[in-house]
């Protein structure tokens, strides 16, 4: 959580590094704003199914719950106090599908000709007034008609993730505070926010240790995570951008999740992988029949199948200019370092 008061995470730095971040700037044409499709059936030349998707942590993750507990409750007896994740009935770390589906989201605006999901009302003059969100839902950009807006509930969601082992690690995160308002001048372009902020991947995070450093629980490198992509009535070109999101589209862009806290400082990079999608063999049979089975894809059959889906995706939805943009921020692997000091 961040405070006002502006300061180094080391105070003996004395030459400012690069910043973690980047600017994704806004398309200039206005986002196009379409009713979105009913949500009372499946529809035939649409696209449902389920992602089965494993997440793999690359630097040490931290997801918080708000929620501060005695070290020794949860097996860290040489820790007072420390900050907590989700955790299963037996032991294992989760990641709840809202947090996935807001990172998710948030890059998929970035790529498409599409508003702001959410924004403070104390800067609502500072966003161009065609970003502001969305209202009326028969009037939705493409990120909205997929994710929802305002009395409309979208057509995804994520299940929580869980780790595949019991357990975590303890880290110690520097305290983050809010930017100095002489760095307002890097988001705004001609008195209005310039684009989305987006951090960069780094070949690790910083870890403050005990002395200095906030102890969190934590998913470290080589943790893994399962969940699934729940999606109905997507169009294939909606499909191709939400693999593209998930770091599909490779090897012309591939990029990772930045997911939790302490994304300045390297934290929260995660690369995904489908592994199985389930489809309806026959929408009809499912509501007739007891034994009605998906059809599964894996491998080459997927493989062909996300590549058709990403092909149409660049045809018909995907800005060009704003994915080169996202992806030279979130490339992975990178071999960028965290900065360790003020930027």
């Amino acid at each position: 959580m961040t405070t006002q008061r502006p300061r180094p995470y080391n105070q003996s730095s004395e030459t400012p590094a690069p910043k973690p971040y980047a600017m994704v700037s806004f398309p200039k044409e206005r986002p196009q704003l379409q009713q979105p499709i009913g949500q009372d059936k499946y529809h035939e030349n649409r696209c449902h199914g389920i992602l089965h998707l494993t997440l793999k942590v690359q630097t040490a993750l931290h997801v918080s719950t708000g929620v501060v507990v005695m070290g020794s409750d949860v097996g860290q007896k040489s820790i007072p106090l420390i900050k907590t994740m989700m955790q299963g009935t037996e032991g294992q770390l989760i990641i709840p599908g809202s947090s996935l589906k807001g990172v998710v989201r948030s890059v998929y605006e970035a790529i498409t000709n599409s508003t702001l999901a959410v924004i403070t009302q104390r800067y609502k003059n500072d966003i161009p007034s065609e970003r502001l969100p969305c209202r009326d839902k028969n009037r939705l950009c493409p990120a909205s008609r997929v994710f929802g807006a305002l009395d409309w509930q979208g057509l995804i969601n994520f299940t929580d993730a869980r780790c595949q082992s019991a357990g975590f690690r303890a880290g110690f995160m520097p305290s983050l505070y809010r930017p100095h308002s002489e760095a307002k001048h890097n988001y705004f372009k001609q008195g209005k926010v310039a684009g989305r902020k987006f951090y960069y991947h780094t070949i690790k995070a910083v870890d403050k240790g005990q002395q200095q450093g906030i102890p969190v629980q934590q998913a470290v490198k080589e943790f893994v995570f399962t969940t699934q992509l729940h999606y109905r009535n997507l169009s294939q070109a909606e499909l191709g951008t939400l693999l593209i999101v998930l770091g599909q589209d490779k090897p012309k862009h591939p990029i990772a999740l930045k997911v939790g806290g302490g994304k300045p400082i390297g934290m929260g990079t995660m690369a995904a992988e489908i592994t199985l999608l389930e489809q309806p063999a026959n929408l009809r049979d499912r509501y007739l029949s007891y034994d009605s089975k998906p059809t599964q894809l894996a491998g080459n059959q997927l493989q062909q199948m996300m590549q058709k889906a990403i092909a149409e995706a660049h045809r018909q939805l995907v800005q060009s200019q704003q994915l080169q943009e996202l992806a030279d921020v979130l490339k992975y692997p990178t071999d960028r370092e965290p900065p360790e000091g003020m930027y």
